[in-house]
């Protein structure tokens, strides 16, 4: 018997071990795949490293698909449809719909009349049991359109097809983005300034000033950020263009062009120039390996250094792309957005390594591009 117990103990231990290996493994064994989407209601997961389209969900909600959040174990994307008035959750595996609220459907019908849509602004909590929706509502009278107070419905994800909101907070007017902190403390709104709320109740607990900085010399920055593509490096970064106040408007040299990052770990913010302005930037991406890295993109695809604050390349493509992101080892960039391609490139070099045609040749238009693990 003690022999047999023994080898029963070897054996448990053994079993420990691999299981404790595989659970290891899991993580880093995940296949990376890309979300986006074509015209007229399609979303497209796309396998990176085989350059192909591995799948393909019909949206039954009409209109293109615009904000794209997947969830955190990467096995449903949430994806606002019907021309800015619905949320849907599509179960990747099975292609089924497993969320869906209308965002101007009215449980009194003896109020008002309500259009409500959502601009860009979209999240998910880091533990996946909360959406955060930006919203703009508009009241509907017989002559004329109340506009009011923009907001943001939160969800529970498990609430199905006829999800409502379980809570509503009150957001900054021409808020473009919802970035969750890593800990899922802070709900990060970017509107005219970056607002830091508290996700529970909507209270303000810090503005960082970006519209209205305070540096001498220079004019208020355009910051338009509205592709969320932050997932690998867990860092947000959005190009500004300003103008240097104390130079010729005439001078070149008065115009600049830099980038706003907001670290979702530790909560940092940085503004700094990187370049005279020269061409137009129209979304970015940083390196999750060398993450002093970043990417930007529109006709040209430029990568600069986040530590030096430099210009470090910038080559032509093909044609413009809204959007971009990045592969998790910090080798491959892709570029979407507008037409029916999505490009790949190498972060060393910026040389074209590849591409992967959209079905039925569909453009994307101002969709996002994602990144998730499978």
């Amino acid at each position: 018997m003690s022999r047999i117990s023994r080898r029963g103990k070897a054996l448990l231990g053994l079993a420990a071990l691999t299981a404790a290996t595989f659970s290891a493994a899991s993580p880093a064994a995940a296949k990376e795949f890309i979300l986006t989407s074509v015209k007229p209601n399609t979303l497209v997961l796309v396998d990176p490293a085989a350059r192909k389209v591995a799948r393909t969900y019909k949206i039954a909600s009409p209109g293109p698909v615009m904000g794209i959040v997947p969830s955190p174990d990467g096995k449903v994307a949430y994806v606002v449809t019907n021309h800015w008035g619905s949320l849907i959750g599509i179960d990747l595996d099975t292609g089924k719909e497993v969320f869906h609220t209308d965002f101007s459907a009215q449980p009194d019908m003896s109020a008002p009349a309500m259009r409500v849509i959502n601009t860009f602004g979209l999240e998910i909590s880091p533990d996946g049991k909360e959406l955060f929706v930006m919203q703009s509502p508009v009241k509907l009278g017989k002559a004329e359109y109340q506009v009011q107070d923009t907001r943001i419905a939160v969800y529970d994800t498990r609430s199905g097809l006829a999800a409502e909101p379980v809570r509503l907070l009150p957001v900054p007017r021409r808020t473009t983005h919802l970035l969750f902190s890593e800990d899922g403390t802070k709900l990060y709104c970017l509107s005219w300034d970056l607002y830091t709320l508290d996700p529970k109740d909507g209270k303000v607990l810090q503005v960082t000033k970006l519209l209205h900085w305070d540096r001498q010399n220079y004019a208020e920055p355009d910051i338009f950020g509205v592709w969320g593509q932050y997932e690998q490096a867990h860092v947000f970064i959005n190009p500004y263009f300003t103008t240097r106040t104390d130079l010729d408007p005439k001078d070149p040299a008065s115009a600049k062009t830099g980038m706003l990052t907001l670290d979702l770990k530790t909560g940092a913010v940085k503004l700094a120039d990187f370049e005279d302005t020269s061409v137009v930037i129209f979304s970015s991406v940083v390196n999750p390996v060398r993450r002093n890295e970043s990417y930007s993109v529109y006709s040209t695809l430029t990568k600069t250094d986040l530590a030096t604050d430099k210009l470090v390349k910038r080559v032509a493509l093909p044609h413009t792309y809204y959007t971009v992101n990045v592969s998790g080892d910090g080798k491959e960039i892709y570029v979407g957005g507008t037409m029916n391609d999505i490009g790949i490139y190498s972060t060393d070099s910026l040389k074209r390594i590849g591409e992967v045609k959209m079905p039925g040749g569909n453009d994307q238009a101002i969709t996002w591009v994602r990144m998730v693990h499978r």
